[in-house]
């Protein structure tokens, strides 16, 4: 058996390869999904195991490998940093690490989820990160107020018909009105941006049986529900055993 070893960067990989205890650079390739695609075409067999550290564009490095190779592993980067020390650090020695460590079996595998899990994931992390701006916005707003020895909004929600009134009515700078008056704007869009994004999560919703059978729990929302489930995958073991029941 055959094990690449794949050092990836955001433009770039190193790779090399380990048989019988020989390491064999094979070069450095363009993070690009036809050069990847190219290149395991014609360097890879169905013996292989090829070995990556988990990055932004890790499973789509594996989804390129995976029909050319036996198996890909992603390895956890920040065990593998505490079990191999290297005093000498090279783009190609890290390759060689992750080869050797996966030979020996000391190599910390990340469980590599489905595509039908990653497509969750992607659904909830735009929502999150949406949710973060709409906050960050909110904040700066109270923070302008707060400078002008403004109270807190004495409305449960700021953002809402009378808060927005009540913040209309507080005495502050053109600078600080204008800065208000864009951040609330800015909020609106990201208002109409999650919207999209919930009822995309919902249509997905419809279709997965964990998801239903989380709601099912008390305090449990959609967006819930669909957060565990994207971390336990959808493909799991524990997925399945959530299957719909007949009632």
């Amino acid at each position: 058996m055959r094990i690449i070893g794949m050092d990836i960067h955001r433009v770039s990989a190193e790779v090399v390869s380990l048989l019988d205890g020989e390491i064999v650079k094979l070069g450095r390739i363009p993070m690009l999904r036809e050069r990847l695609d190219e290149f395991a075409r014609k360097e890879l067999t169905h013996d292989d195991h090829g070995v990556i550290e988990a990055t932004g564009n890790a499973a789509a490095v594996v989804e390129v490998l995976s029909p050319y190779v036996d198996r890909v592993v992603i390895a956890n980067p920040k065990q593998v940093h505490m079990i191999a020390h290297t005093k000498v650090k090279t783009d190609a020695i890290d390759a060689a690490v992750l080869a050797k460590l996966y030979a020996t079996g000391f190599l910390p595998e990340v469980w590599v989820p489905d595509q039908r899990t990653l497509a969750l994931r992607r659904r909830v992390s735009r929502r999150t990160q949406l949710v973060h701006q709409r906050v960050r916005l909110k904040n700066l707003i109270q923070s302008m107020l707060h400078a002008h020895l403004i109270p807190p909004c004495p409305h449960g929600n700021l953002l809402g018909i009378s808060g927005r009134k009540w913040v209309a009515r507080q005495i502050v700078p053109e600078d600080e009105r204008a800065a208000i008056e864009r951040h609330l704007g800015l909020i609106d869009q990201i208002e109409q941006a999650l919207k999209v994004v919930e009822a995309d999560i919902a249509r997905y919703a419809l279709d997965d049986p964990l998801i239903r059978r989380l709601m099912t729990l008390p305090g449990v929302d959609i967006h819930v529900a669909a957060g565990v489930a994207a971390a336990i995958g959808a493909g799991s073991a524990i997925h399945k055993s959530w299957s719909p029941i007949s009632a």
